[in-house]
């Protein structure tokens, strides 16, 4: 693993650069999203993580990036593996705890390290903070101050919520705030889940109406563990559970609840527990690549699959939808 203060610059002037708004006018993408591990066992096995991703030769692999910037020198790390596998990296980048000096300095550094893709997000508000604690409020600012700083050098993307964000009034407030990043610069947008198809295809319709043009990368988290799918839809997006996956959750329930599923020993209390586990897993890698297959059928422009810094469930997704074959 390379240190963050030793990182090899001229990979940099090796590579063609790839514009991904021009590979969407060709074909449907294929990219992932992966996180900096908090441990350094976690970093010393992502390389291989992300080579195993790479054999599926996805057009691009995204890297999350920690509210203001607590994990950025990793994040760096993982965008230079990305980079040593031969395929593009995007850097998510926040707006929290941000200066606009520290936002240029710390842009400047993503270019010299052969970083030129982002996606311009606002981030989380720190827990017990009522703003960003930062010299921007929205995502808007963020695009609009890398234009003006940097022109043409970064390719933007940017977050879009199908069922509208969490902290927005109404669904219609939030495509206005869409429509203002495109005017600010953005090139397209990447979304945020949704499992609620007739929701996306309103959502697609009213955006195109509202002059939304930018391309529609979709993001997809596969269907592997019955607490992490609940938490990411009511934590944080406040997403609809579609009824079949409210379904299949109640079907495999784990007793008394997901969340506290084993004692303090780490005995399960559901006597099925093992087989339920087992059982959720293959129903969510199922539902998954039926969600892939209703995605690609309404033609968007991509789909992004959130690994979760694993390749084997991510593979097996990718072979049995079709997606990508490793001839």
């Amino acid at each position: 693993m390379t240190g963050v203060q030793t990182c090899a610059l001229p990979i940099y002037t090796t590579m063609a650069k790839v514009k991904l708004t021009e590979l969407m006018k060709e074909k449907q993408l294929l990219s992932f999203e992966v996180f900096p591990p908090k441990t350094d066992k976690g970093m010393e096995n992502l390389p291989g993580t992300i080579e195993k991703l790479c054999e599926f030769n996805p057009e691009y692999i995204s890297c999350t990036y920690g509210a203001g910037g607590g994990n950025v020198g990793r994040n760096r790390e993982v965008c230079q593996e990305i980079i040593k596998a031969g395929t593009t990296p995007v850097t998510h980048f926040t707006v929290i705890k941000n200066t606009k000096e520290g936002i240029k300095q710390q842009l400047e550094q993503y270019l010299a390290e052969g970083v030129d893709h982002m996606l311009a997000l606002r981030g989380d508000i720190p827990l017990g903070e009522t703003t960003t604690c930062g010299d921007f409020d929205y995502a808007t600012d963020l695009v609009a101050f890398t234009r003006k700083e940097f022109g043409d050098k970064f390719e933007i993307a940017v977050a879009g919520s199908p069922e509208g964000h969490i902290s927005c009034r109404s669904l219609d407030a939030d495509i206005a705030v869409l429509k203002m990043k495109q005017d600010n610069g953005a090139d397209y947008i990447m979304t945020q889940l949704c499992w609620d198809m007739e929701q996306f295809k309103v959502w697609l319709d009213k955006i195109r109406s509202a002059g939304v043009t930018m391309p529609v990368d979709v993001g997809i988290m596969p269907i592997l563990d019955q607490a992490a799918t609940i938490n990411m839809a009511l934590s944080r997006n406040g997403c609809v559970m579609e009824r079949e996956l409210a379904r299949l959750i109640s079907k495999y329930w784990l007793f008394p609840n997901p969340f506290a599923a084993k004692d303090a020993e780490g005995k399960p209390f559901d006597m099925f527990y093992e087989q339920k586990v087992r059982d959720f897993k293959e129903a969510g890698i199922e539902y998954t690549i039926k969600q892939i297959d209703a995605y690609r059928a309404l033609g968007v422009n991509g789909i992004h699959l959130y690994a979760l810094n694993k390749w084997q469930d991510v593979s097996r997704i990718i072979k049995e939808s079709g997606m990508r074959t490793l001839v």
